[in-house]
């Protein structure tokens, strides 16, 4: 054990590198990678980070960031709003703010200075936008302050940013002093969000009403306020960072010695008593470490020992870190871990504490190899909890540092997994993607500015040698946000004392042992608590396969059977031997593809069919490869597909006896003609094609020339259907669902998709019917045989439809002019099953009222079908079928559903 507390910061890191860099010698567990090898990690990791960053400066900036899916920026305010992730935005180019440091890192010098002067010229900080004060901190503050010690190091250096004048630094000031009202609380903790012009609890701030934020929100601010006032000399944003830290001390549960989640910042009561290092706390412990690092403050370090033992007492079930309640620590409070967890292990190796930080790496990585990329969270036995994964670079950092500390070549394969999972699952044309479903692989269009900032750091200082860096990164510290903080902050002066008015103001002053020391009791003052303690080499690792004996329980743990060798393929190969978007669900060839691939085709019980891959039924390791990329191009053909949602659409029945008064919701196409812009909609006759599946050339193409075919659903793409309608000479086509049973009034919204391809060449209207809208237009054809339809983007009133001619006889009811004995019309006398059919009156003469009867309105979440539900007792008592209610009666049911109709419209819009 070596006790180092009297060294200052800058020794201190010195120290405990060189002790853990001595663990090389014992941990090599194989044949290194060779120098070449790691070169050729390094230069892909520099053109995955270009690929993103080029992405991002040519469709998205001086946007915030960039989704990479749309290939353009996302603005705050012109996208629907994804609520608290939205905060981190505040127009003001966070994703190139948030990337200066990286780019000087990667040795992209003339890069850098182009962009530290866009920054300039384009970025204002007083927008009228509420941020997090806890993002802002981190990503804006510490981009703006790493690019300045960036900048400042180049201009000593004597060969770029010579022209620099702290401008960068000026700004981080300029920003600082708009966070600072948010910390104008009595108990020194701030608000969560502030108007970045207006401040808090004003008028025009549109926020200050919050009461609560979280434990790392809160008390995450010290490194980045502390080298803003060490940078600036002007200790006031020092002095509110520590106060906030002392007073997150000062309620910590003195039992147990965890922190909650979530805190009053006005009363100091724990709102969330939940404690783990996972997400809302993660970075406060983080903090106290580095604190300690930058600023020489034995506090910050005598505080981390304290809440580490507490932490490995009571959370620590290696490999699982598990959240525990404050006042019953032995009490877990969840079966759940989270991804943000992850880069604890990194903040271990800091703390000398390495063989937890192995095991909790390699449950770690046992789950990303299991599901490609860390879920946002998993259970205990590592199935999925929350599928998504937003690229978070936590796993990334701490596989850095385990590196750094043991040298193992385990951890540069490790490496490499991450990459290749990176290029394989999230990288787009337009960036990387963030995965919305690790299971299933699908996107999400998000690229956080973290994924610049953090994750491509690590990576390339990973894999780069000494001699590749363009400064010696020991002279730094990492912030939460991968910020480079120069550790001479830690001889700069500190902050004068603040006025010396209560308990809280006082701890902050490090000089002010005895104040603070009386805040401890006598066993918290025991001197074990404040040890630094290395780990002893000879003990830990007695011979070079320990690290090996540790993880390999692990990952017998996460996954019983033996992870399959990477398949190696030489340059150029590996192309799936079928592309998504030639994909034929009739093509025997095709099936015989994916079988080869390991994908099996199944149809749900809904029409919709579903692509599932198993690795292991594929006929060879190369196979499996294909049918995973193949399954990757499809979800993400899907994805572009669904991105768009339109409106429903319209199939109104004209003729003969209907009139225009039975409107079918049909679902609409995302190609083809576009029936919102059309004034008159398409009219015309229907007819089934020939064959019924519209996936061959129609044997009847002269009986649907000039007149609106009739599809079923399946068989083959929507797209190639149309072709096949078109060439015959339809003037538009309505896909009726083979699903049987399925209706508009219990099922979501339909929309065909295209089929990937250019559908420019489909110019005619394409509608969607569910089963029983459908069957409701194929028994009209059956009863009638001629059958006028009119498509539109919403259902036409009469005078509309007939153009001013006499409105038919059998119109006139609905006014109450016609004699009762007009009941047996047509009309009344149809077979139709009307319990499924949607219908509509359109006319204003109508009668105002209606018989008696429960009002219906749409539901939510149901899509836009209209409800019916007419009660058995106004059927007259001798008539069994629908079909032979009085014209009296249907014509109040379809009033009943005009007004639904009309109610849905509303809610549409």
């Amino acid at each position: 054990m070596w006790r180092v507390l009297g060294f200052r910061p800058a020794t201190m890191s010195a120290l405990l590198f060189s002790l853990l860099l001595l663990l090389s010698t014992l941990c090599r567990l194989g044949q290194s990678m060779s120098r070449e090898e790691k070169l050729k990690l390094r230069n892909q990791v520099v053109e995955m980070f270009d690929h993103a960053y080029s992405n991002y400066m040519d469709h998205a900036y001086p946007a915030d960031e960039l989704m990479p899916l749309t290939c353009r920026g996302r603005v705050r305010g012109l996208e629907p709003s994804r609520g608290d992730v939205d905060d981190a935005l505040g127009m003001f180019s966070l994703t190139l703010i948030d990337t200066l440091d990286t780019l000087v890192l990667l040795n992209k010098t003339a890069e850098f200075e182009a962009a530290v002067r866009r920054v300039l010229k384009d970025v204002r900080l007083d927008n009228d936008v509420v941020v997090s004060v806890f993002e802002t901190n981190i990503r804006v503050l510490g981009g703006l302050l790493g690019g300045h010690s960036m900048a400042v190091m180049l201009k000593d250096a004597g060969h770029y940013m010579q022209w620099y004048q702290d401008e960068l630094l000026h700004m981080a000031k300029d920003l600082g002093l708009r966070l600072l009202p948010a910390f104008n609380t009595s108990s020194g903790l701030p608000y969560p969000r502030v108007n970045l012009k207006h401040g808090v609890r004003g008028p025009e701030s549109r926020t200050g009403t919050e009461t609560d934020t979280c434990t790392a929100c809160a008390g995450t601010i010290i490194l980045e306020f502390a080298a803003l006032s060490r940078f600036t000399g002007d200790p006031v944003f020092e002095v509110h960072a520590r106060r906030a830290l002392n007073f997150l001390w000062e309620k910590r549960q003195r039992n147990s010695n965890l922190v909650g989640t979530t805190i009053n910042i006005h009363s100091g009561e724990w709102v969330r008593r939940d404690s783990g290092v996972g997400a809302g706390i993660d970075s406060y412990y983080e903090y106290l470490l580095k604190a300690y690092i930058l600023l020489g403050d034995d506090l910050f370090l005598q505080r981390f020992n304290i809440h580490y033992a507490s932490i490995m007492k009571y959370i620590s079930q290696p490999p699982l870190l598990l959240d525990v309640h404050i006042h019953k620590p032995l009490l877990p409070a969840r079966t759940w871990m989270d991804s943000l967890l992850a880069f604890f292990p990194g903040l271990q190796v800091l703390k000398g504490d390495i063989r937890p930080a192995i095991e909790t790496h390699e449950m770690l990585y046992q789950v990303t190899k299991k599901h490609n990329f860390l879920p946002e969270a998993f259970t205990t036995d590592f199935r999925v909890h929350w599928a998504q994964h937003p690229l978070r670079p936590e796993f990334a950092e701490s596989t850095y540092f385990l590196y750094k500390a043991t040298k193992d070549p385990y951890y540069l394969e490790v490496g490499r997994t991450v990459l290749d999972n990176l290029n394989r699952f999230a990288r787009v044309p337009c960036g990387f993607a963030a995965m919305k479903d690790v299971r299933t692989g699908s996107h999400e269009d998000r690229m956080d500015s973290f994924f610049l900032a953090e994750m491509f750091k690590y990576l390339f200082l990973l894999f780069a040698e000494e001699d590749d860096l363009p400064f010696n990164v020991e002279d730094y510290i990492f912030t939460t946000e991968a910020h480079l903080l120069p550790l001479s902050l830690s001889t700069t002066p500190r902050a004068p004392s603040p006025p010396a008015n209560s308990t809280v103001q006082a701890a902050s002053l490090p000089h002010l042992s005895a104040s603070v020391k009386s805040l401890w009791s006598e066993e918290e003052l025991d001197d074990s608590n404040f040890d630094w303690t290395c780990p002893n080499t000879r003990l830990l690792f007695p011979d070079p396969a320990f690290p090996r004996n540790l993880r390999d329980p692990i990952r017998s743990a996460v996954d019983k059977s033996c992870p399959r060798p990477a398949v190696h393929r030489e340059p150029g190969m590996g192309r799936p031997p079928l592309r998504a978007q030639d994909f034929m669900a009739n093509n025997p060839d095709h099936l015989e593809l994916l079988r080869r691939m390991g994908v099996s085709l199944i149809h749900l019980k809904d029409g919709r069919v579903q692509l599932v891959q198993h690795a292991t039924q594929a006929v060879s390791a190369v196979a499996a490869e294909d049918g995973m990329r193949f399954m990757q191009e499809m979800m993400e053909l899907s994805s572009q597909q669904q991105k768009e949602q339109l409106p429903p659409r319209a199939v109104q029945i004209i003729s003969h006896p209907f009139f225009g008064r039975v409107v079918l919701t049909a679902g609409p196409a995302q190609f083809g003609t576009d029936l919102s812009k059309s004034i008159t909609g398409v009219r015309g006759f229907v007819t089934v094609a020939e064959p019924y599946s519209g996936c061959a050339e129609l044997s009847n193409a002269a009986f649907v020339q000039g007149r609106i075919a009739l599809l079923q659903r399946g068989q083959c793409m929507f797209a190639e259907k149309t072709r096949h309608i078109m060439k015959a000479g339809a003037i538009g086509g309505i896909v009726i669902d083979d699903n049987e049973g399925s209706s508009s009034d219990t099922a979501p919204l339909f929309q065909m998709a295209g089929d990937g391809r250019n559908t420019d060449d489909v110019t005619l209207p394409l509608l969607f019917l569910f089963y029983k809208e459908g069957n409701i237009l194929l028994e009209a054809l059956k009863e009638y045989r001629e059958v006028e339809v009119l498509l539109s983007d919403k259902a036409r009133d009469r005078a509309s439809i007939f153009k001013g001619k006499p409105l038919p006889g059998i119109l006139l009811e609905s006014s109450g002019d016609a004699p009762e004995e007009d009941q047996t019309s047509p009309a009344s006398s149809a077979t139709l099953d009307r319990s499924h059919m949607s219908t509509v009156e359109l006319d204003e003469s109508a009668p105002e009222s209606a018989p008696d009867k429960e009002e219906v309105t749409p539901e939510e979440d149901v899509g836009p079908a209209i409800k019916r539900n007419p009660e058995p007792e106004e059927e007259p008592a001798v008539e069994k079928d629908s079909s032979s209610k009085s014209v009296k009666a249907m014509m109040a049911d379809w009033r009943e559903d005009l007004e639904a109709f009309q109610q849905m419209e509303k809610d549409e819009l």
